[in-house]
């Protein structure tokens, strides 16, 4: 028998709008604990896709939140600050320069770790950072390299009594909740062990996110993928092991293809669900059949290499760009649960618009 578990992000139902500020009517403000302080909260990556609408979804849910754009570009970065209004600034800072970091972080009470992409990075110089100057952490890390050496450093964030929180974004973070809140509710039930779990994911071209969301998936291409077979790790080729995946109202089948992922080795591990698996699937149809020609024809080394991933990224993105104005900017989220008692249980996630 299938169940399946419908989570309505909020907007889901709200009509159309037409732009960002109506997309947070519905949700109620959000309180600081202490009214009188002046919170801050450094947003890294805010003049990029991912980390501009983290910083504009803060500002409406918490307008007395003190927002720090954080990015090197400083036209662009004032830019964001006009238009979130006077309790924000922008903070010129590289990622990459520890001793930057850390004077940006002095005054901080949060730092939102959204300058990606996170494939190939060596440290975790903004988590190290925050360690150092004890500022809060979270970032949406959705490298399993970066994430899995992130969490090498809980010893040192406990002894800096800060929360460090990785790969919280939608998928892998909210993808993971889901899991997790499904395997609970069979594990309650008594009934049979979780045994299976897949991640079926789906993005309409970038989402919106142009050339970052791009890179991260040409990086991705050069990764050997992780998966789990009756407890047991197997590798298998990126952008292989394709699969026809119904996304529901809106998107309906997808092809969908491996990827490696942290929240498959996170899952296994921490749920303990011996068969794990994740995939990934975008529009229009021939974005995934170029991907999977480029593992094919590439050395995993040229995608594995941040430079040339960059040039290719230059190259594509204008075309990119303009199949995103056809393509829109949905996404979905799946999870199937499969038990030994052979019940399965369905997690499904959509929304019209990625960056919300």
């Amino acid at each position: 028998m299938a169940r399946a578990l419908l989570l309505q992000p909020y907007g889901a139902t709200i009509r159309a709008a037409s732009s960002t500020e109506t997309q947070y009517d519905g949700v109620p403000e959000v309180k600081l604990s202490d009214p009188t302080r002046n919170y801050r909260v450094l947003v890294l990556g805010g003049t990029g896709r991912v980390g501009g609408s983290t910083a504009t979804a803060l500002a409406k849910l918490c307008p007395k939140l003190k927002i720090l754009v954080g990015g090197r570009n400083r036209e662009k970065g004032e830019a964001m600050v006009a238009k979130l209004g006077e309790n924000s600034e922008f903070a010129q800072v590289d990622i990459n320069d520890a001793k930057m970091l850390e004077t940006s972080l002095r005054d901080v009470d949060l730092v939102v770790h959204a300058a990606g992409p996170f494939q190939q990075a060596p440290r975790c110089t903004v988590l190290e950072a925050a360690i150092k100057t004890k500022t809060a952490y979270v970032d949406v890390c959705d490298d399993t390299s970066y994430a899995f050496r992130a969490k090498s450093l809980q010893a040192e964030a406990i002894a800096a009594n800060i929360p460090a929180i990785t790969t919280a974004g939608i998928y892998p973070g909210v993808s993971n909740v889901i899991a997790a809140e499904m395997v609970a509710a069979a594990r309650s039930e008594d009934k049979g062990k979780p045994e299976k779990l897949r991640f079926s994911y789906y993005t309409a071209g970038t989402g919106g996110a142009g050339p970052t969301i791009l890179a991260t998936s040409f990086l991705l291409l050069g990764e050997e993928v992780t998966a789990y077979k009756q407890g047991e790790k197997v590798k298998l080729r990126p952008y292989s092991g394709m699969m026809s995946v119904d996304f529901g109202k809106g998107i309906r089948k997808r092809d969908v293809y491996l990827l490696n992922l942290p929240e498959v080795r996170s899952t296994h591990e921490i749920l303990g669900v011996p068969t794990v698996s994740a995939r990934f699937g975008t529009a229009p149809f021939f974005w995934n059949w170029g991907m999977e020609i480029m593992t094919k024809l590439l050395p995993p080394e040229v995608l594995r290499d941040k430079t040339k991933v960059q040039q290719m990224v230059d190259l594509f993105d204008p075309v990119v760009r303009a199949m995103d104005g056809f393509a829109g900017e949905r996404v979905s989220m799946r999870v199937d649960l499969e038990c030994s008692d052979g019940r399965t249980t369905v997690g499904l996630f959509s929304h019209k618009s990625l960056s919300v």
